[in-house]
């Protein structure tokens, strides 16, 4: 029933020919952000998301260190923003036809430091919750803390204009930071979402068959036919090998659908270096 949904409202049917969706992908220009970090020097980003002002606290001491389980997640990436505004948006084609609503769940992986998608979007869901690599986890538990009551101004803040860590750390109302490890953990016990998110996580081609792997074992997680838990992969395309090979993992795994420009905002769209996928797995 999902599946009809889908085509229905992105007005297409799945990939198929997984080769030249990617060839079509990046045959338009593209601009010139070949890593994609917004400032990788800067401590801290002053950021508007989603209507919302936001401090953001990063770690480039540890991103330029040689920490041999990666780095990447110690900063927040040009997409980040982008995915955050558009998705929480009211106007967003997952909540203008009802496939996310007040009372969903969603997890996102490889959140990073940032929080920022956990912010815009977790407001406006039932539970919210960030995972990451334990090394991103303190900044991102201190993010979500800090910004707390930027998003949700109900939230009352405690000594200068900060909530307690606890808030986030125990999942408080609306969002919970969690440790998850593609490569070394096994989540065959864990809860299921309506929604898994992976925002900018895809470009290390060794970290694909992972990063797919997670996705679709929690989807898995839900036994419902009629609502399968959707998986919504945005990024940055940096590499063409890279992304054929990221698209035919996710593609033997899920039915793939690129969303199109008339659903995205303008940074997201044709031209703009970004690219939005959705999945129902197979």
């Amino acid at each position: 029933m999902l599946h009809r949904v889908v085509n229905t409202l992105l007005a297409s049917e799945p990939l198929v020919d997984v080769e030249e969706a990617a060839f079509l992908v990046f045959s338009h220009p593209l601009p010139s952000q070949p890593l994609g970090f917004i400032d990788a020097r800067a401590a801290t980003l002053d950021l508007t998301v989603a209507g919302h002002d936001l401090l953001i606290r990063q770690s480039p001491g540890l991103l330029t260190s040689h920490r041999k389980e990666g780095t990447t997640g110690a900063v927040v990436w040009a997409v980040t923003p982008l995915f955050a505004s558009w998705i929480s948006s009211p106007t967003n084609f997952l909540f203008t036809h009802a496939l996310l609503t007040p009372a969903s769940t969603i997890l996102e992986l490889g959140a990073g430091v940032s929080g920022i998608v956990a912010l815009a979007l977790g407001a406006r869901v039932a539970h919210y919750t960030a995972t990451d690599q334990d090394y991103v986890l303190k900044i991102l538990r201190q993010n979500i803390a800090e910004n707390l009551s930027v998003v949700l101004p109900s939230r009352k803040k405690t000594g200068k204009h900060k909530l307690p860590q606890q808030a986030c750390r125990n999942g408080g109302e609306h969002i919970a930071v969690e440790v998850l490890d593609w490569e070394m953990d096994s989540i065959a016990r864990g809860r299921d979402v309506d929604l898994v998110i992976a925002c900018d996580c895809v470009y290390n081609e060794a970290l694909i068959e992972p990063l797919n792997t997670t996705c679709a074992a929690l989807c898995r997680l839900r036994s419902s036919a009629e609502t399968p838990t959707l998986c919504l992969v945005a990024q940055q395309l940096r590499s063409p090998d890279v992304f054929e090979a990221w698209l035919k993992s996710f593609h033997n795994k899920f039915w793939v659908w690129q969303v199109p420009d008339g659903l995205l905002d303008e940074g997201l769209r044709e031209g703009s270096g970004f690219v939005v996928h959705i999945g129902i797995l197979r």
